[in-house]
């Protein structure tokens, strides 16, 4: 059940591309612990940073058609105007920011953290955490809901599949030491 009384993050493609963090995250998002937001943009990115992971051996439009189909209530239409209003370290992720803005979204969920310094965001009430803190506070959120989600998309897993254990170490082989971490306190419930 999706309860829209909770919050609004818009994912980056840096978090989409990987194929762990992008199935952790949407899991949480089908399990209703936050109202998930992305833009064409994005997907475009996203698209392009699969396609780089996998050199190129991935669907990437199936991907990324699965992933629309399944949350058509995501896509952000921004004004594109605002978008010169705006300064970024990082010209390229001034998009971000803007579908930011437009889906009225409380935080950016990126691993390029330091892209999205809290003086650019402050205005406009939007802050900027990694996947791995954004999974934890999930869990920490709504630990059942969160970890039901991720032993359903544990359990959905076939190449490889993972036990509880797997998983774990899975995710702290790929950075996601704090999400792992308040996840492993749940082992035998995943």
């Amino acid at each position: 059940m999706r309860r829209g009384d909770r919050f609004t993050a818009l994912l980056d493609a840096c978090v989409l591309g990987g194929a762990l963090r992008r199935n952790l995250i949407l899991s949480l998002a089908e399990a209703g612990l936050f109202r998930l937001r992305w833009s064409d943009a994005i997907l475009d990115e996203t698209e392009r940073t699969i396609a780089k992971i996998t050199e190129g051996k991935a669907d990437t439009a199936r991907q990324r058609a699965v992933m629309v189909a399944a949350f058509p209530e995501a896509m952000v239409l921004h004004d594109r105007a605002i978008e010169e209003h705006l300064a970024l370290p990082d010209p390229g992720d001034v998009h971000v920011l803007a579908a930011a803005i437009g889906a009225k979204a409380d935080v950016i969920v990126t691993d390029n953290v330091k892209d999205f310094p809290t003086a650019a965001l402050e205005a406009w009430e939007i802050e900027a955490v990694t996947a791995d803190g954004f999974i934890a506070d999930c869990l920490d959120l709504d630990s059942a809901e969160g970890v039901g989600a991720i032993r359903r998309m544990r359990e959905r897993l076939r190449h490889p599949q993972l036990d509880a254990d797997g998983l774990i170490r899975k995710m702290e082989g790929q950075g996601l030491v704090h999400a792992a971490a308040a996840l492993a306190r749940f082992k035998a419930l995943i």
